[in-house]
């Protein structure tokens, strides 16, 4: 295995210094068989994604787990959670050990699959939880994401079981007798467009219930990709309590407003729906406070012809594993050690994943990305790693900070300047 020396990085923002990578672990020493300049870059533990649509099986025209692998190491991913809407779908051993499997063939990132709560996302009886979490894949986190549980009693015993073995729920929040041929927001700009909307209290109502329910059984929830100003207030008052909830964020949900469907290009369509801009800024606030614990990027690739047509027959969704920590950039500033926390340490904590969000310190596995924080990219989808299946980013054409030079999975290299290794 080659050892590299990075030379001149800044850790987490510290002043410069140099890091050895050997033998899948950072090491002490200041000699390396390959050394590289890093001077005027910023290391940063390897960042991980809870909520990754990575499509395979069943949709590779969208995304396969190895494009999607390649993907997530160009944003400076070490580690993604692949949710379980897939076809078939992810609710027994044998289809999320086949994801774990592809995964450790592609050798990019380490791929944990999340498992479905319910048989085929159906909402109707439970899936082999059990015999999910005891398979090669470990699963930990189910998620019928993409479909809300709305069935209380049902998610009621999904918490109950799980709790057995301290596994997580989590939580499409959707009401979905509130969000009927919804096509966006539900507020001044839908009126205006005469477009269906889907109001925030759809996604509230289901946070408070969970909540309540989590708090009953003493389970762990966790929230997908909190939209609104009303489901913040609901985590900070469940958190106040000490219940075991859980929330992240969504790059798309801290940056874009519900203004752009005007354009009614369906790249800005999505689920949960971009919001306003006063959510915005209630999104942002609770990320920094750490009433929302995590940012997750809800990458969602489509085949073009389900995003390059009318607004109303679109699927929604976006990719965004390559533009997560630029967007977050652009949000946050240059607060390394913040960024670190929602992004990496917090999310491995969460899933229980070893190995990642570490401090960096010597012994520790070298899993880690390092970002250049002087350059500026424009946003091109023709150079994103799923090109040839899917470009449905949100920012083409956006000029966005930061460029993510290198990405280390155990020591060593996905990502070498800029450009995947494999």
């Amino acid at each position: 295995m080659t050892s590299y020396l990075l030379r001149g990085v800044s850790v987490l923002g510290a002043p410069p210094s140099d890091l050895v990578l050997r033998d899948g672990v950072i090491a002490g020493g200041a000699t390396a068989d390959q050394v590289i300049d890093a001077e005027g870059l910023v290391a940063l533990p390897g960042l991980v994604d809870l909520h990754t649509h990575l499509r395979e099986p069943g949709r590779e025209d969208a995304e396969t787990v190895e494009t999607g692998s390649r993907a997530a190491a160009l944003g400076g991913y070490t580690a993604v959670f692949a949710m379980a809407n897939t076809s078939p779908v992810a609710d027994t051993a044998g289809v999320v050990e086949q994801v774990w499997r592809l995964g450790r063939e592609a050798g990019l990132v380490d791929v944990q699959p999340i498992g479905a709560v319910t048989v085929g996302l159906a909402g109707q009886q439970l899936a082999e939880l059990g015999a999910m979490a005891t398979s090669a894949a470990g699963v930990r986190i189910f998620s019928d994401d993409g479909h809300c549980v709305a069935d209380p009693r049902l998610m009621r015993r999904a918490l109950e079981y799980v709790k057995a073995f301290d596994g997580i729920i989590a939580q499409h929040a959707e009401e979905p007798r509130l969000t009927e041929g919804a096509q966006m927001h539900e507020g001044e700009v839908s009126t205006r467009l005469g477009l269906t909307g889907w109001p925030a209290v759809a996604e509230e109502a289901i946070i408070a219930r969970d909540v309540l329910l989590a708090e009953h059984v003493g389970s762990r929830l966790h929230v997908c990709h909190v939209s609104t100003a009303g489901s913040v207030e609901v985590l900070r008052q469940a958190k106040a309590r000490g219940v075991r909830v859980t929330a992240e964020v969504t790059p798309h949900h801290l940056l874009l407003t519900d203004e752009l469907a005007a354009s009614y290009d369906p790249v800005y369509k999505v689920n949960p729906p971009l919001r306003t801009a006063s959510d915005v800024h209630a999104l942002r606030e609770a990320l920094v406070e750490g009433v929302i614990d995590i940012v997750a990027t809800d990458h969602a690739p489509h085949a073009v012809e389900d995003k390059e047509c009318e607004w109303a027959y679109a699927r929604p969704g976006m990719v965004g594993l390559e533009t997560a920590l630029p967007v977050v950039l652009s949000v946050l500033g240059e607060r390394w050690d913040l960024i670190a926390e929602r992004m990496s340490r917090t999310p491995a904590r969460i899933a229980g994943l070893t190995g990642h969000g570490t401090d960096l310190s010597v012994g520790s596995p070298a899993n880690l990305t390092l970002v250049d924080p002087s350059a500026r990219r424009v946003v091109d989808p023709s150079e994103l790693a799923s090109r040839s299946r899917s470009r449905n980013t949100p920012y083409a054409g956006t000029t966005l900070p930061g460029r993510i030079v290198a990405t280390f999975l155990r020591g060593e290299p996905t990502v070498l300047d800029g450009k995947a290794v494999k």
